[in-house]
C-alpha cells in the first residue's frame, strides 16, 4: 500500500485554520478518499491532557523551554499514536499544526530561534515532514481580534479556557507573524501561503486548487 500524503495547517489564532481543515476533510471524503484529521496539540488522550496545560491562561508561569518541551511530547505521541499509522495505511492526514508552530510561536514569539526547534524535531520526530503546509495569513490585526473572541465565547459556553496564548501582546504576534513568513520564504516548495482575508468559500476554493494540484498533478 503506497504512503499516504501529510498536509498541516498553520497560521495564528483566529486564521481560519481549524474551519478550513474540516471543510477541506469533508471535501476530500466525498470524493471517497480515506481522510484522517487531528489538531496538535491534542489529538490523542495524552495530548489532550497536554493542551489543557500549555492553552490555560492560569498556567502563566510556564517556562519558554517548558512550553516547547510540551509541545515536542505532544507532537511525538500524535505521530506514534496517529499519523504514522495513519499515513502508513495510506490516509491523507490533515493536521493543525506541526512544528511550524513551534518554530513560530516558541522559537520566533519566545525568542528561543529556529535551531533548537528543528533540532527536537530531528530527535523527537523521526525528521517526518509534512508533503504539503497550508500557511493561512489574514489581516494580522483582524486575525488576533477573532481569536480573543472566540476562546472569550468558548470560556463562556463551556468553562473551557484556552486563552493563555491570546494573552500576549501584539509584539509577540508580530514575532510570530515575521517567523511564518521566514519559514515560507526557507521552504517554497512545501508551504503555500493561502490569503485567508477572503470569505470562507473563497478560501476554500483555494485550499483544494492547491491540494488536488499537488495530489493530482497530471
Amino acid at each position: 500500500m503506497p504512503r499516504g500524503f501529510f498536509v498541516t495547517f498553520e497560521g495564528l489564532d483566529g486564521s481560519g485554520k481549524s474551519t478550513q481543515l474540516r471543510r477541506l476533510k469533508e471535501s476530500l471524503q466525498s470524493r471517497g478518499l480515506p481522510v484522517t484529521a487531528t489538531r496538535q496539540p491534542g489529538g490523542t488522550r495524552t495530548g489532550e491532557r497536554i493542551r489543557a496545560l500549555l492553552l490555560d491562561s492560569r498556567a502563566e508561569s510556564l517556562s519558554p523551554f517548558t512550553e516547547l518541551g510540551l509541545m515536542f511530547s505532544d507532537r511525538a505521541q500524535a505521530i506514534a499514536e496517529v499519523i504514522a499509522p495513519a499515513l502508513e495505511a495510506g490516509h491523507i492526514v490533515l493536521c493543525d499544526r506541526f512544528t511550524d508552530s513551534s518554530e513560530a510561536y516558541q522559537g520566533g514569539g519566545r525568542q528561543l530561534g529556529s535551531q533548537v526547534v528543528r533540532e527536537l524535531h530531528a530527535a523527537l520526530c523521526s525528521g517526518l515532514a509534512p508533503d504539503l503546509t497550508l500557511l493561512l495569513l489574514p489581516n494580522f490585526d483582524r486575525s488576533l481580534a477573532r481569536a480573543r473572541r472566540r476562546n472569550e465565547r468558548a470560556l463562556a459556553a463551556t468553562g473551557s479556557d484556552e486563552n493563555r496564548f491570546e494573552q500576549e501582546d501584539s509584539a509577540f504576534y508580530r514575532r510570530v507573524f515575521d517567523k511564518y513568513r521566514q519559514i515560507a520564504a526557507r521552504e517554497p516548495l512545501r508551504v503555500a501561503v493561502i490569503d485567508s482575508d477572503g470569505s470562507i468559500d473563497e478560501v476554500h476554493k483555494r485550499i483544494v486548487q492547491v491540494v488536488q494540484e499537488r495530489l493530482f498533478p497530471c
